[in-house]
């Protein structure tokens, strides 16, 4: 599971908005560029469904499951490669009965096929983004420590 820790903003009985700042995981991925978080901004706000009844101001922690993001990995970046090599290997079986040239049947029919893996991934999106094992969701509250040398007037 990914966590991540945050501070609540907003809450009501259903949905808490919750600001945190991106980590050092973020960092390090290859895909920060494409995910909203690029660039000089360091915080950034979700909203989670309100589990744990938090409040404005609650120190929480929010996790992602880590099996769903591998699927997606794969379905972002490697499902477009398969589906261009299998429509290179059509296109290059298919060239002799075109009477075609096979390198330009295969680009072309790699092509195609590339842009559809794109389609296939815009329409599995959409009911993707609906499934709650694809969003974030609150792991817990983290107490409030007040540092021994801080006194509270």
């Amino acid at each position: 599971m990914i966590t991540e820790n945050g501070i609540v903003t907003k809450a009501n009985q259903s949905i808490a908005w919750i600001k945190t700042t991106r980590s050092g995981a973020c960092e390090s991925c290859s895909s920060k560029e494409g995910c909203g978080t690029a660039g000089s901004l360091k915080e950034m706000t979700i909203t989670v469904k309100n589990t744990l009844n938090v409040e404005k101001g609650d120190h929480v922690l929010i996790g992602l499951e880590t099996r769903p993001m591998l699927f997606l990995t794969f379905f972002l970046y490697v499902f477009p490669i398969i589906l261009l090599i299998i429509g290179a290997l059509i296109g290059n079986s298919l060239a002799p009965s075109l009477q075609m040239d096979p390198s330009f049947v295969s680009m072309i029919s790699g092509f195609l096929f590339f842009g559809l893996s794109f389609y296939i991934i815009r329409k599995k999106n959409n009911s993707l983004s609906k499934k709650e094992a694809y969003k974030p969701f609150l792991v817990r509250k983290k107490p409030h420590i007040i540092p021994a040398d801080c006194t509270i007037p």
